[in-house]
């Protein structure tokens, strides 16, 4: 850490951390309200977009409303029309179409890049004066006298030894009058917000889910734009959740991903392995045979729903988007969910700069989300994930279909999370094994070859960013137990136990492969590791078109 007296400082009436689909929406709203405030977003990718992952099929709703003419900008981003939608359930050898749940029609819908949306969105925001800062990881969060009052970047030229190497640079206090956090999904930042202001009192615990994507091209005459197809069952079993999203879009495009709810209960279960064994699937493999996988990536997505938002608001600041859990789950969205919590809590934050008793909190946020159409959304679809995590696969599409059908989602309860997904997972001593195919290099690949691909990369003189709080329990208790599950549940190798053959089990913490997925800081049993920003521009360099 830098001596903070000698950080070079900056002012701004906001700064806003993260540069996706939430604090993009953020900073073009606040300057459409107050043209003359200075308003700063601060991304740790190595430019606007590189560290964006999504599906990605767009409601524009949220978009109509902060930029009526989106769809005649100049340098707007690939967008297909979503067409046909298809609901599959897959036993291990066929698929049973189902009627399409009404939550994930996509009539008017669009399938794009979330990354080269969110790479347009920047430059609407700099149009309107906003300036942004890639490359540049948001590292600790300043307060004083017990209130927020903006954000240090982190420090650069720092050796694994946590010395100060020849290229050293201190980091920056970027300072406001308020900050929005805008992380994404459990947020290192937010982390430290949601104890130190006691955010998660009365709230559900946040569930969370991994999603793994690649992004393939294939023949001209397989494709047909705008086919949507969802499945859910096979390879998973029903006690777990978790389902699959194949897009074909743009120019003989396909994306496809895979979901794994992180509750899930087996130390054995790879949701990487399980995405790629997906694709053999008679049903699924044609999609991709002949084709090219040309990008890959990974991210935890906040599935707990209204019940597990936190309190959005703190002397200071607030939270907007995937780092609170504005997810839409049924819907599989929430790009215009993020987007429109950007847009609410910009309106609060420039009611709060006009005012000059400098309000302590933009108190007016969570009032104002209370009354919107975002709030009758997820209130709506409430039950649906929980309902899932509560009585199985089976049972939760019973439940759901009461609940959209019946009650129009206006059941007189609510199902609740009743705990955090990192203590769900059962022991090795009483859990089956899993016997994985290996990979044929033309459907299916390995970890390596796909980390490859995401074009990810850290400067290898720094500190390890993945740290754990007592080295001693990564083979007392996670190899002892569970046979170490986070060499299963990353999706990039970033760990390893070697020496295992030998009787003399070690972890091995390869950081250099990290996507930045934050499974690991989620789903370890007894919270031991824990996530923090490596240098800024460091992670993956996701491609146009993931």
């Amino acid at each position: 850490m830098s001596d903070a007296a000698a950080r070079e400082q900056m002012e701004f009436d906001v700064v806003i951390v993260g540069a996706g689909p939430s604090g993009l929406a953020a900073a073009i709203r606040l300057k459409q309200l107050a043209p003359d405030a200075a308003v700063c977003v601060v991304e740790k990718g190595g430019e606007v977009g590189a560290h964006i992952l999504s599906g990605a099929i767009i409601e524009p709703r949220a978009l109509d409303e902060l930029l009526p003419d989106w769809r005649t900008s100049d340098g707007l981003p690939e967008m297909t029309p979503a067409g046909t939608d298809k609901f599959l359930y897959l036993t291990p050898v066929a698929d049973i179409r189902l009627p399409t749940p009404p939550t994930m029609h996509n009539h008017g819908n669009y399938i794009t890049s979330l990354g080269n949306v969110c790479r347009w969105l920047g430059t609407q925001a700099e149009a309107l004066g906003v300036e942004i800062y890639p490359g540049f990881a948001a590292a600790e969060v300043l307060e004083e006298d017990g209130r927020v009052v903006g954000i240090a970047t982190g420090d650069m030229g720092i050796t694994r030894e946590g010395e100060q190497g020849p290229n050293y640079a201190p980091g920056m206090e970027l300072r406001a009058r308020y900050t929005i956090f805008a992380e994404g999904c459990r947020g290192s930042l937010t982390k430290k917000l949601l104890e130190r202001y006691n955010l998660r009192e009365g709230r559900d615990p946040q569930t969370y889910g991994i999603g793994i994507k690649e992004l393939w091209e294939i023949p001209a005459e397989n494709h047909k734009p705008g086919l949507v197809i969802h499945t859910i069952g096979w390879p998973v079993d029903s006690d777990t959740y978790g389902g699959s999203f194949l897009y074909h879009w743009g120019k003989n495009l396909v994306s496809y991903g895979y979901v794994v709810g992180l509750d899930y209960t087996n130390p054995y279960l790879s949701p990487f392995e399980e995405m790629q064994r997906l694709k053999t699937h008679p049903s699924m493999r044609p999609h991709f045979e002949g084709g090219r996988r040309i990008a890959y990536g990974a991210r935890a997505i906040s599935e707990g729903g209204i019940q597990s938002l936190p309190k959005l608001t703190f002397p200071g600041g607030c939270l907007v988007g995937d780092t609170a859990g504005f997810l839409n789950v049924p819907k599989i969205k929430g790009t215009h969910t993020a987007m429109k919590s950007g847009m609410l809590a910009a309106e609060a934050v420039a009611l709060c700069l006009a005012d000059e008793s400098n309000p302590a909190e933009p108190a007016t946020y969570e009032e104002a989300f209370r009354e919107s159409w975002l709030h009758d959304e997820l209130q709506k679809v409430r039950n649906i994930r929980p309902s899932f995590a509560k009585w199985g696969l089976f049972g939760g599409l019973a439940s759901s279909a009461v609940d959209a059908l019946l009650f129009r989602g206006r059941a007189p309860w609510t199902l609740h999370h009743p705990h955090p997904d990192h203590t769900t997972l059962k022991t090795a001593a009483v859990s089956t094994p899993i016997e994985y195919p290996k990979p044929d290099g033309k459907v299916t690949f390995d970890r390596n070859s796909s980390v490859f691909i995401s074009n990810t990369n850290h400067e290898e003189n720094q500190p390890v960013h993945l740290q754990l709080r007592d080295p001693a329990k990564a083979i007392a208790v996670n190899w002892d137990k569970y046979r170490s599950p986070e060499t299963r549940y990353c999706p990039a190798g970033v760990y390893e136990i070697v020496g295992a053959e030998e009787g003399n089990p070690k972890l091995q913490i390869n950081a250099q492969n990290c996507v930045h997925c934050k499974t690991c800081d989620i789903k370890d049993p007894t919270q031991n590791i824990d996530w923090a920003t490596p240098e800024g521009g460091g992670g993956p360099a996701y491609p146009g078109g993931m």
